[in-house]
């Protein structure tokens, strides 16, 4: 890990906003904060006040967040009353799985594509929040596609999801940019008309490397090689597909 603070964590990227004041609820004394601080004392009381505002950023989603930032998100937030201790990468396959019942096959699918985007993330640039927000959801509206529509085609898929999604991520208070974004990519993940963002090519490939084996398992060789060539999006993803499927081993 680099001693280089990413984007989420180093000040110079921070907005405005990032910074800001609140009241003591003791005295009425204004307490700065940072975002990403839990708590702090009121200069004039001496009361601890809660930040309010938490937020951790890329952190929340990152494995590799306490070596980075020295402390643990999890906890961090859970001081601040916030979700327990739990990332919002948990709490999003919760709400997944609460979604989809007993269907297996379908939780199953979504967190296969979660662990190849996250293997994506590691060689590919792209927001954490985005990919992995976007895999654990990227088919949460086939349930409802099949039921409105008596099928699972894409295109209703592509339809139904959205609204879906949106409706999760905006109880978890998720950001409204990235919110948006996340849509955007299930809104295409099918047909990739209208998006073609790092964060929408690492799900594409993720999801086409699980699919694989049921929706490709009668070509040949040399069809699958240019087929993954001619159809993947990125050259970490080309790679890991090559290495599974090619090769005979993990890429």
């Amino acid at each position: 890990m680099s001693s280089t603070l990413c984007p989420g964590q180093n000040t110079m990227f921070w907005s405005p906003n990032d910074v800001f004041e609140v009241p003591c609820g003791k005295c009425g004394a204004m307490v700065e904060f940072f975002k990403d601080d839990a708590r702090r004392k009121c200069k004039s009381c001496g009361t601890t006040v809660s930040n309010p505002k938490l937020n951790l950023g890329c952190a929340l989603w990152c494995e590799h967040a306490k070596e980075c930032l020295g402390y643990d998100p999890r906890e961090k937030l859970a001081q601040a009353g916030g979700a327990g201790g739990e990332s919002l990468e948990e709490l999003l396959i919760s709400d997944m799985k609460a979604r989809f019942g007993k269907d297996t096959r379908r939780i199953n699918h979504a967190l296969a594509v979660l662990g190849h985007a996250k293997a994506l993330l590691r060689e590919e640039k792209g927001d954490p929040r985005v990919v992995l927000a976007a895999a654990i959801l990227h088919d949460i509206g086939i349930q409802e596609a099949e039921k409105k529509h008596g099928s699972t085609a894409g295109r209703f898929q592509e339809a139904e999801g959205p609204p879906i999604a949106r409706a999760i991520m905006e109880a978890r208070r998720m950001p409204r940019d990235i919110l948006d974004h996340v849509c955007l990519i299930i809104a295409n993940h099918h047909s990739a008309k209208n998006c073609d963002t790092p964060e929408f090519r690492i799900l594409w490939d993720a999801d086409k490397i699980v699919n694989i084996p049921d929706d490709y398992k009668n070509f040949t060789p040399e069809q699958l090689a240019r087929f993954i060539e001619k159809v993947f999006k990125t050259g970490t993803g080309k790679k890991i597909a090559r290495g599974l499927y090619l090769e005979g081993g993990a890429s």
